[in-house]
């Protein structure tokens, strides 16, 4: 949990603010991280990035650290003064930080505030780090340092954090973020959330990439980012600067009433109303939704390919949901067989929990198909819809 950061010439105000922060009654430490040259300032750190994302919202809304971000550091952290001691004093593998112990050397420190001129053995004035930042209109040059020129910043050189986030109940939502070129509506790639990542190139003249997250039980979000121009784009709400890294928010709301969403990655047997073992994981989304919200009532669409008249496979009295052990076996219609998948669906949510009363269930057929039944994507004609009909 990063408070602060500075370059690796300002060891010194990151000691120091760490001092106040601990005077504070905070157990801040400070360290180096070797792939970013900065020192971070941090109070917190975690073993499990869901956790520390969590509390790094709580912390910001206490209003002290409202930029706190969370940084996943990898490789080594190593205290720089420390450099020319053993490995053991300074190295720290993966996400732990070094708590450098080793005073201050007493030479004059520089201030970053607010002055436009260096002033010798001055001390901080403010208890809040102020990150360097050279600019045209306020240049601060020490004697003897050396001037850098950083190369512009794209999203080829910046990592990106994309942020799936329900703010109502405080909880990171697990999902994945489709990368489309918006300049050629083409899809590029599918990336994970709540992660570190460095977002592809379009490759094209406008640099335009539009982040679509469309995760079950949550609305539809779509952002627009540019690869080469980044830093144009933090003026959106949507978007914020944390540290060195661009944060993409997606702050997800729940369906609401008379919207109407296909369970995508919910899978059936062939002639069966039984569902294949990968369908636990929407299911279980589906459940979530139902117990954030008891208020909650939903109707379920079931679909099926064609006017099939067969043996359809259905649960057994054990309601081994996701095996074909004790299944037992009748015929029936295409209509049948719709409603019967979706009854399986709403007996899965009353044997975890939810009242029967908040499921109702609609048998279609083959009446609404997506695609012609001899369509290479016929298959996706086998569906259940959820429509959200109270709240």
């Amino acid at each position: 949990m990063v408070v602060a950061a500075y370059d690796d010439r300002r060891e010194g105000f990151a000691k120091r603010y760490t001092d106040q922060l601990n005077a504070k009654g905070y157990q801040a430490q400070y360290g180096f991280n070797s792939a970013r040259n900065l020192f971070f300032v941090y109070v917190n750190y975690f073993t499990e990035l869901k956790p520390s994302l969590v509390d790094m919202k709580r912390v910001r809304q206490k209003g002290e650290f409202i930029d706190a971000w969370v940084r996943v550091v990898s490789g080594d952290i190593i205290a720089k003064t420390l450099a020319t001691e053993t490995k053991s004093e300074t190295q720290v593998k993966q996400t732990e930080a070094v708590a450098v112990t080793k005073p201050v050397e007493p030479e004059p420190i520089q201030p970053v505030t607010e002055e436009k001129k260096p002033v010798a053995e001055q001390p901080l004035v403010t208890e809040q780090p102020v990150v360097e930042v050279l600019t045209e209109e306020e240049p601060v040059e020490e004697e003897g340092e050396k001037i850098v020129q950083h190369k512009q910043m794209t999203l080829g050189n910046t990592d990106v954090f994309l942020s799936l986030f329900y703010g109502t109940k405080n909880r990171v939502v697990e999902g994945e973020v489709e990368v489309i070129d918006t300049e050629r509506s083409r899809f590029v790639t599918k990336v994970k959330g709540n992660d570190y990542l460095v977002l592809p190139d379009p490759k094209s003249k406008s640099g335009q990439l539009t982040l679509t997250c469309d995760v079950f039980g949550y609305r539809k979000i779509q952002h627009e980012l540019n690869y080469t121009l980044p830093l144009a784009d933090t003026v959106n709400e949507y978007i914020e600067l944390m540290g060195t890294t661009i944060v993409v928010e997606f702050d997800l709301i729940r369906y609401q009433k008379g919207d109407i969403h296909t369970l995508y990655n919910v899978y059936f047997y062939s002639d069966a109303a039984i569902m294949l073992p990968e369908s636990k994981y929407e299911l279980n989304s589906l459940l979530l939704m139902m117990q954030e919200d008891p208020t909650c009532k939903i109707l379920l669409h079931g679909h099926s390919n064609g006017n099939y008249h067969g043996k359809i496979l259905a649960l057994g009295p054990d309601k081994n949901f996701f095996t074909m052990q004790g299944a037992t076996q009748t015929i029936g219609s295409a209509k049948e067989l719709s409603g019967q998948r979706a009854g399986t669906i709403k007996e899965y949510l009353t044997v975890n929990g939810i009242s029967s009363d908040r499921v109702e269930v609609k048998a279609w057929g083959g009446k609404r198909p997506l695609y012609d039944k001899h369509s290479v994507n016929a298959k996706k004609n086998v569906r259940v819809e959820v429509e959200v009909v109270q709240q």
